[in-house]
C-alpha cells in the first residue's frame, strides 16, 4: 500500500481491506493526501475511529464511507419522499438485513473482521438515523448463536435485534441474521404520522413459505447482486464530487455516528441491559 501512496499521479483511493484495517489505511491515506473513499465501518472502536477522522481533518483530504444503501434507487425514492413530509413525521424504523450464507469459520478465526453489528448492522444503523432524520439514544442488543456456538468463541453472534430508542421520542428495531439460507433479504419500513413507506417488501400473500430448496418470492443470493447498481453510483457520485470540488454526500462524521450505535450495541450484547450511544461522539461528529 505504501509504494502505491506514493504515486504522484493518484489522486484517490478506495480501501475494501478487512473491517479492523480501515482506520489504519484511512490515516496512512490521508498522510498520503489522498482522498478517499472507504468501505464501511469507518473503524471497529471510537478510539481507532477520531484517530482516523483527525488524520483527514489534519490534511485536508476528503472522506467518504461506503454506506451504498443510500445510493439504491428504492432506498433513495423512499428518502425523497420522507424529506417530502409524504408519511409526517417518522414514528417507528424497522429494518431487516439476512444473508443467505453463514461465513466460513476462517472468517472468524482470522480476527480482521469486525463482529455482525460492524459488518453488517452498521448498514441498518446508518439507515436507521438517515431515514429517521434523527440521531439514536439508546440500544438494546439481543442475541443469538443457539445454531452455531462455535461462533461465539470469536466474539461474534449468529443473529441479533437491536431495539432502538431516538433522541425526539422515536422507536426502532433492527434485526441482523446471517445465515437465512433461503436467500439474501434486506427490507425496511418507516412508519410515519401520516403513513408508511416499505421498502424491499416481500409479496402480499396471506403466506409466504422460504426455504434453501426455493419459496413463493424470488430473491437475491448475495449483497453484490443486490446492490449492485448502489456500488456502481457510490463510486461515480464519489468521483464527481472529487472532481467538482464537492463535498462527499456520505461523510467520515456520518460514519463515526452509525459507529457509535454499533459500539452500543455491542456493549449492550456483553452487558445484556440497554445502553446509551456516546453522545458526546455523535455530537463531536455533527
Amino acid at each position: 500500500m505504501e509504494a502505491m501512496l506514493e504515486c504522484k499521479n493518484l489522486d484517490a483511493v478506495l480501501i475494501a481491506a478487512p473491517d479492523k484495517l480501515h482506520a489504519q489505511a484511512i490515516g496512512a491515506a490521508a498522510r498520503a493526501r489522498k482522498d478517499i473513499l472507504c468501505e464501511k465501518p469507518l473503524a471497529v472502536n471510537l478510539a481507532d475511529a477520531q484517530a482516523a477522522l483527525d488524520a483527514v481533518a489534519k490534511t485536508g483530504v476528503r472522506l467518504q464511507i461506503g454506506f451504498m444503501r443510500r445510493y439504491d434507487p428504492a432506498y433513495a425514492a423512499a428518502m425523497k419522499r420522507i424529506e417530502a413530509g409524504e408519511i409526517g413525521v417518522p414514528v417507528v424504523f424497522k429494518s431487516v438485513g439476512r444473508d443467505k450464507d453463514a461465513p466460513p469459520l476462517a472468517a472468524y478465526q482470522s480476527n480482521v473482521n469486525g463482529m455482525l453489528f460492524y459488518n453488517s448492522t452498521i448498514h441498518d444503523f446508518d439507515l436507521a438515523r438517515w431515514m429517521m432524520q434523527d440521531e439514536i439514544a439508546e440500544v438494546h442488543a439481543y442475541t443469538s448463536v443457539t445454531i452455531r456456538p462455535e461462533v461465539a468463541r470469536y466474539g461474534d453472534v449468529v443473529a441479533s435485534v437491536v431495539n432502538l430508542r431516538y433522541q425526539k421520542g422515536a422507536i426502532g428495531n433492527v434485526e441482523s441474521y446471517v445465515q437465512a439460507v433461503y436467500g439474501y433479504d434486506v427490507r425496511t419500513e418507516i412508519v410515519g404520522s401520516k403513513g408508511s413507506i416499505l421498502v424491499g417488501s416481500l409479496q402480499q400473500v396471506p403466506a409466504t413459505f422460504l426455504s434453501a430448496e426455493g419459496g413463493a418470492c424470488v430473491l437475491a443470493d448475495h449483497f453484490l447482486t443486490r446492490f449492485a447498481d448502489a456500488y456502481v453510483a457510490e463510486v461515480r457520485d464519489f468521483v464527481h464530487n472529487i472532481l467538482h470540488d464537492r463535498p462527499m454526500r456520505v461523510s467520515g462524521a456520518d460514519g463515526m455516528r452509525a459507529l457509535a450505535v454499533a459500539v452500543a450495541a455491542e456493549n449492550s450484547h456483553l452487558a445484556g441491559k440497554p445502553v446509551s450511544v456516546d453522545a458526546e461522539r455523535v455530537g463531536a461528529a455533527r
